[in-house]
């Protein structure tokens, strides 16, 4: 333990969404106190929906929010694979009770608000997490001790903060990045999601039950129930270039349904069914570069943000939170080195992961032969075998 007083301070942590909040339930129950900072002055109800595989459930089953969740979550028997040019369907992966009994943990769909608002539930019920909204990490300042002191600004003040470590869980465009000497600025991909909810009374059955992936050239689409399967969540992708000044924004759904001009009556009109798209870019940050510098660290999409072809993104976040409070047990007398060991523990995982994300993208637009050999494939492969090849990923475990 040091002798100068850094046991008394908090561990500070830049972003209150899902990684931020998870990584404040892991490092609380370690024994250390937390102080949560976002810039938002209010925590609304953003993006869409997000699948929770089995080696995130482990770890939300750790935190003791896995109860909580259920309710809001949607268990799909089966994922149906379908070709956007052709309309026919292509494969089954199976995943709800194969899923479960293959790796000890349910495979969910949700409303990334609803995982947000359960994990700030449970971080306001348990001593030792404060919560400062309104209030952002701007820079640090020298401190002649084994500790950081933050420079945070909220309406009122600027301010100083001392802490033990400062982990930044704040996004893509993670200021705390900003920090950590060689760090890698987000990257655009070229492609686009528009997204969006919608009753599930408001859309023919068809759509409804197991959740759907549509191959096309240049362009795939996702569907599957959220809310516990009160609404279907909608995710349309396709390469566009990126022109707004935010990375997020409200859609033309004109534009939408240009893009997808070609495809399915069907699909054309889920698309009209909804008047009210937001069009995200697709960015990532190359998980190889440096993720912590001294008593900073980085998480989550702050540290490898990566496209959504694997749907692991917030999973990856999940798992860095346990993993980060495994390094840091409360008597921690080497902060820098539990971080790089943290570092170097996550590392060749989520970078496997965001390479399997990035064939991924090329396999789901692929166009002529290579379209038509992928969905051979498909067609050829059991429901089981194409579930069963991502055991690496969906059987993790923090204790394994």
């Amino acid at each position: 333990m040091s002798t100068n007083g850094e046991a008394d301070h908090p561990i500070v942590i830049a972003g209150a969404g899902i990684g931020g909040l998870a990584a404040a339930l892991a490092l609380q129950a370690r024994g250390h106190s937390i102080i949560v900072m976002d810039k938002a002055k209010a925590l609304r109800e953003v993006g869409a929906g997000l699948q929770l595989s089995p080696n995130a459930c482990s770890v939300l089953d750790q935190l003791g929010i896995l109860e909580d969740l259920a309710p809001h979550a949607y268990a799909p028997d089966n994922l149906r694979i379908w070709s956007g040019a052709s309309g026919r369907q292509l494969a089954t992966v199976r995943l709800g009770s194969f899923l479960k009994e293959r790796h000890g943990h349910p495979f969910w769909q949700i409303h990334r608000a609803d995982l947000q608002q359960v994990l700030l539930r449970k971080a306001k019920s348990v001593t030792g997490i404060e919560l400062r909204l309104g209030c952002e990490i701007v820079d640090l300042t020298a401190s002649p001790y084994d500790h950081l002191s933050c420079i945070f600004q909220d309406d009122q003040v600027t301010g100083h903060q001392n802490c033990k470590a400062l982990i930044g869980a704040d996004g893509v465009w993670s200021k705390v990045r900003q920090l950590v000497p060689g760090h890698e600025n987000a990257h655009f991909s070229g492609q686009v999601a528009y997204r969006t909810t919608l009753p599930v009374d408001a859309v023919p059955k068809r759509w409804l039950g197991d959740a759907g992936l549509w191959l096309n050239e240049e362009s795939h689409l996702v569907h599957y129930p959220v809310k516990g399967g009160r609404e279907l969540n909608i995710v349309a992708l396709t390469s566009e270039p990126w022109q707004d000044e935010t990375w997020s924004a409200p859609a033309d759904k004109e534009a939408l349904l240009h893009q997808f001009a070609n495809w399915p009556t069907d699909v054309r009109n889920l698309l009209r069914s909804s008047d009210h798209w937001l069009k995200w870019a697709l960015c990532s940050v190359k998980a190889t570069a440096p993720w912590s510098h001294g008593h900073i660290a980085l998480l989550g999409d702050a540290a490898h943000a990566m496209l959504p072809y694997m749907a692991q993104g917030a999973a990856m976040a999940i798992e860095d939170a346990a993993v980060l409070a495994s390094h840091l047990p409360a008597d921690t007398n080497n902060i820098p080195a539990a971080l790089r060991a943290f570092e170097r523990e996550r590392k060749s995982r989520v970078a496997h992961v965001q390479d399997i994300s990035f064939g991924n993208a090329r396999t789901f637009h692929y166009s002529g032969a290579m379209a038509f050999a992928r969905d051979m494939v498909l067609r050829l492969s059991k429901p089981t075998s194409l579930a069963s090849r991502y055991d690496d990923i969906y059987g993790w475990t923090l204790d394994q």
